[in-house]
């Protein structure tokens, strides 16, 4: 995932890192909520046209929604000097204590 996010720092616009005070950060996280709409509306689409059914089309269609909110979350942490395996690593240890404590049900960051 690091080497990743390493390499899709050509394909920033702005080129900044490590700033996110910045038009440049602000334009990443607005990109992530837009491509995550995107990845929703074409799982949207599968529900209301096709039944729910999704066929090879609409996996490729979805598997390159999801590169996108991918690129914009790299971009976001790379922002942060936060790299992708410390995300990932994160995740995992609040997700396992949420299930230790059986809480991986309900709400809140916290829980």
């Amino acid at each position: 995932m690091n080497e990743y996010q390493d390499k899709i720092k050509k394909y920033d616009l702005f080129n900044a890192t490590g700033n996110y005070n910045t038009v440049a950060f602000v334009e990443k996280v607005l990109g992530l909520a837009g491509e995550a709409g995107e990845t929703a509306d074409k799982v949207k689409k599968v529900l209301r046209d096709k039944d729910g059914i999704i066929d090879e089309h609409d996996k490729l269609e979805i598997a390159k929604e999801l590169g996108d909110v991918l690129w914009y979350v790299a971009s976001i942490a790379r922002y942060l000097n936060v790299s992708l395996d410390e995300v990932a690593r994160l995740n995992l240890e609040k997700l396992e204590g949420r299930r230790q404590r059986n809480l991986l049900h309900g709400e809140g960051d916290n829980r």
